[in-house]
């Protein structure tokens, strides 16, 4: 689900059995400080991934909808998802509801939505038992003690910035690898911000960046970068692994 301002929460729900759209909402609240979360999104600001394999002929079928006003970012979805170049269909829209003259009516008890806070922030993944319900599950490639699961850390979540100079098709492929990466290493919630060192030097400076693209795990504590290495999984848990663990 996007803002208008263009950031982004999503969620990974294997067995389609939760409410997701009121849970991102909240998150959304949470996140930026709003005083309610923001159900008028829903309707406007949407988009759905469905895939699902037929239980006759075990072929994969996918299904991508998203509401007028997202269509525009279909190249960040198909990065989020691991998708290439998939054509996102136009979901139905109340246009009563989702006009400019109502929605403007929302800005003022929700101007943080009309900002861009380069924000992509994902909920959090309910996992099926069955290999056949979820085929394209990733498997882990590091040792078990690794995990970093729920139950092994004293962290309720991640916040992790990426630091990059502009914005091109690398970006796009770093961030994808970067997610499918955090996907495998995390089953916990995480918010990942990507911050452009052209158009915020100073918080470059802060986080002591001297090279792109950094990774830099904020929270929990302590502080830990990884510097151009998005290949390797083992590189990405070992920046992650904390003295809480």
């Amino acid at each position: 689900m996007f803002t208008p301002g263009g950031d982004v929460v999503y969620s990974l729900d294997s067995q389609k059995q939760q409410h997701w759209h009121l849970q991102l909402c909240a998150m959304l609240q949470d996140t930026l400080g709003l005083a309610e979360p923001p159900h008028f999104l829903v309707s406007c600001y949407a988009a759905t991934l469905d895939r699902w394999v037929d239980p006759r002929t075990q072929q994969v079928h996918l299904s991508a909808e998203a509401h007028p006003r997202v269509l525009r970012h279909q190249a960040l979805l198909n990065a989020m998802f691991g998708l290439e170049d998939c054509p996102w269909q136009l979901a139905p829209t109340d246009e009563a509801v989702c006009n400019d003259l109502t929605l403007n009516t929302y800005r003022q008890q929700f101007p943080q939505l009309w900002e861009n806070h380069d924000l992509v922030a994902r909920l959090g993944t309910t996992q099926s038992s069955s290999a056949a319900a979820q085929p394209h599950a990733p498997q882990r490639d590091y040792p078990l003690d690794w995990n970093l699961a729920p139950g092994k850390s004293n962290t309720q979540g991640y916040v992790l910035r990426l630091y990059v100079s502009g914005s091109s098709s690398v970006t796009s492929k770093i961030l994808q690898r970067l997610h499918e990466l955090l996907d495998q290493a995390l089953q916990q919630p995480y918010t990942l911000k990507v911050v452009d060192i052209r158009k915020a030097p100073e918080q470059a400076e802060a986080d002591q960046i001297t090279a792109t693209p950094t990774l830099v795990k904020v929270y929990p504590p302590p502080v830990r970068r990884l510097v151009g290495d998005f290949n390797s999984l083992n590189s990405v848990v070992r920046m992650l692994i904390s003295l809480d663990l």
